[in-house]
C-alpha cells in the first residue's frame, strides 16, 4: 500500500543516534554508523523522529509500504518498559491516531499490562473537563444560568476519546450561532454536548470530518442537532457533519436549526 513513512538521506546521515530516543515503535537502529529504517511495519510515518536529527537527514515521504501494525510495535514497546510505553502513548495522542492509541490500549490489557494513566500536556485551556449535570433547569437558565456541561468545546481541541460523548446527544454549532441567538443556552445547548467551528474560516475541514467521524464511531451517539446561521457560507456546518456520519457509516437522527442575522431562529 501507499502510505506516509520516513525516509533517511544517507549522505546527511552522521550517526549521532539522537533520533533513536525519539522513535518508541522501534523502527530505527544504527547500523554502520547511520541510522537506518529496519522495517516499515514499525514506521507510523508521523515523523517524531525528524525534529531530532540535527543533520535534517530524515524526512517523511509517500511511497509504497507495508502498512504499520500497531499491534506488532506493541510487542516490542512493552520490553522496553514503561516509560516507553507512556512515550508511545503520548505520541499517539498528540499525532490525533486514536485508533491506533485504542489498538495499543486494548493490546495492554490482552496482556494483562497495566495502561498508564497520561498527563494532560496541552495548555489548561484545551484540558477536557465536565463540570455540570447534563441539563439545567429551564428556569435557572433564564435567570443566566450556563448550559455548558464540558470543555473544551472548539471540535479542533476536542478528545474523540472523551467520555461525555458516551450516550450523548450533540450540538454541532457554527461558531456564530451562539452571538447572534440569545436564547442559544436555554433552546438550543441544554441537555447536550456542544462542538463549535467556523466552516468558513476554519482551514482544515478535512481533518473536522475526520474527527467528528471518530467521535460518532467510538461513542453511541443518540441525536444531533446542527446550529447554523442563515448566509450562505454556514452551510458548510450541515455538510461537514453529512460526510462525519457518512464516514462512520452512522445512521443518526439530525436536525438543522437556522437563526437569523437578526438573531431570531428560523426554523
Amino acid at each position: 500500500m501507499k502510505r506516509k513513512i520516513i525516509e533517511i538521506d544517507q549522505e546527511k546521515c552522521t550517526g549521532c543516534g539522537k533520533c533513536i530516543p525519539n522513535c518508541p515503535e522501534g523502527a530505527l537502529q544504527i547500523i554502520d554508523g547511520k541510522a537506518r529504517l529496519i522495517s516499515d511495519l514499525f514506521c507510523d510515518g508521523l515523523g517524531a523522529c525528524i525534529g531530532e536529527c540535527p543533520a535534517g537527514a530524515i524526512r517523511t515521504v509517500e511511497r509504497e509500504a507495508e502498512p504499520y501494525d500497531e499491534a506488532k510495535v506493541m510487542e516490542t514497546i512493552v520490553k522496553q518498559g514503561e516509560n516507553t510505553i507512556i512515550a508511545h502513548l503520548k505520541h499517539l495522542r498528540s499525532h490525533g491516531e486514536f485508533k491506533l492509541f485504542d489498538i495499543a490500549v486494548n493490546y495492554l490489557k490482552e496482556h494483562h499490562i497495566p495502561v498508564p494513566v497520561l498527563p494532560h500536556t496541552g495548555s489548561p485551556g484545551s484540558q477536557m473537563k465536565r463540570f455540570a449535570a447534563q441539563k439545567v433547569d429551564r428556569e435557572a437558565i433564564a435567570g443566566g444560568a450556563s448550559a455548558l456541561c464540558q470543555w473544551p468545546v472548539q471540535l479542533k481541541l476536542l478528545n474523540p476519546g472523551a467520555e461525555y460523548f458516551d450516550n450523548a446527544d450533540l450540538l454541532v454549532s457554527a461558531d456564530c450561532v451562539a452571538h447572534a441567538y440569545g436564547s442559544f443556552h436555554r433552546e438550543l445547548l441544554n441537555g447536550r454536548i456542544l462542538i463549535v467551528f467556523c466552516p468558513k474560516l476554519d482551514t482544515d475541514t478535512d481533518g473536522y470530518v475526520e474527527k467528528l467521524a471518530q467521535i460518532l464511531r467510538r461513542h453511541e451517539i443518540r441525536s444531533v442537532t446542527v446550529a447554523r446561521m442563515e448566509v450562505p457560507c454556514c452551510c458548510g456546518t450541515v455538510m461537514i457533519v453529512q460526510k462525519a456520519l457518512e464516514l462512520a457509516g452512522k445512521a443518526i437522527p439530525v436536525k438543522v436549526r437556522t437563526v437569523s442575522i437578526d438573531g431570531s431562529l428560523k426554523d
